[in-house]
């Protein structure tokens, strides 16, 4: 049986309807979460299972499959940890790779994500102390990124109930506390729902605030936005004040991009308010800061007479 798991894991084998899930071996840079665990993995399969079935009825047959590695059984990875375990979820159309390890993630990669997250210094602390973590990983066959991260988060809000503390996307250099995945009276009862309404930046991409050495004002900017097709976008605020402005302008905007299927090139205008207008540029070579893995477009305010017309 963990043979099995194992050979599924790594792609092998025909998916059937109703069958045990296979990983798609066709993914070669699936989108991921990771979560962070307070306290020592303590994860048993049927009671993954059962929290993911009561995510929400589109889950209501979803399975969970565990592989405990032992100690010996794998080289030591380049960082020094090895998983603990290695596992399988799956629902319909939908698998998440699962790799649990009993250590913490690299101090590197949790502060690239909690160091900028919009939660209180207190609650970071709690995220640098963890004690485990796991890795999730899409491995299913449905090709649109916001379904892709929909599967994740319901997989992470489901493992969460064991202990878990925080969610990251190191793709987008953001983090979460992990309770904000799991239902709440303004879901509606529909958790998928609202995973898909949710502002882009928030999880799925990110929103990061930067102070540059002699740059005055503090630049506003993306990450993780390719995962989409869409560009990251930046703008340089005058202060931290207009962060949840610029926050949701971002996500109006990316919304709109996903939504109507418009691209945006450098040279193009966009009016973001009555009385409001941004012309954006490609960044230039001067601007590390802002280097993407995909596009970046910086917005500049101009007035309404600089309009492209």
């Amino acid at each position: 049986m963990a043979d099995d798991v194992l050979e599924r894991f790594f792609g092998r084998g025909v998916p059937r309807l109703g069958g045990p899930p296979v990983a798609n071996p066709r993914l070669a840079d699936p989108v991921g979460l990771q979560l962070l665990y307070d306290e020592p993995l303590e994860l048993e399969a049927p009671e993954v299972e059962k929290a993911l079935r009561d995510v929400h009825p589109d889950l209501s047959a979803a399975t969970a499959e565990l592989y405990f590695v032992p100690p010996h059984a794998t080289p030591a990875s380049p960082d020094g940890v090895d998983p603990a375990f290695m596992g399988l979820l799956g629902w319909d159309r939908h698998v998440v790779k699962v790799v649990g390890f009993t250590a913490p993630m690299p101090r590197p990669a949790v502060e690239a994500c909690v160091q900028p997250a919009h939660i209180g210094a207190q609650f970071k602390d709690i995220a640098y102390r963890h004690q485990a973590h796991v890795m999730l990983y899409y491995a299913g066959y449905d090709h649109d990124p916001m379904e892709q991260y929909v599967a994740l988060a319901a997989a992470a809000g489901a493992l969460a109930y064991f202990g878990g503390s925080f969610v990251l996307n190191e793709t987008a250099r953001t983090a979460v506390p992990a309770a904000v995945l799991h239902p709440h009276e303004e879901d509606g009862g529909d958790l998928l729902a609202s995973f898909r309404k949710l502002p882009l930046p928030f999880l799925f991409c990110g929103f990061v605030k930067l102070e540059v050495e002699g740059v005055a004002g503090v630049w506003m900017r993306t990450h993780g936005c390719h995962r989409f097709g869409l560009p990251d976008l930046a703008i340089r605020a005058r202060g931290h004040d207009v962060g949840s402005a610029t926050f949701e302008l971002f996500g109006n905007v990316l919304a709109y991009l996903r939504h109507s299927g418009r691209q945006f090139a450098p040279g193009d205008t966009v009016q973001v308010g009555d009385d409001a207008f941004l012309r954006l540029r490609a960044r230039t070579d001067a601007e590390w800061y802002l280097e993407s893995e995909g596009e970046m477009l910086v917005a500049e305010p101009i007035a309404e007479h600089e309009v492209n017309r």
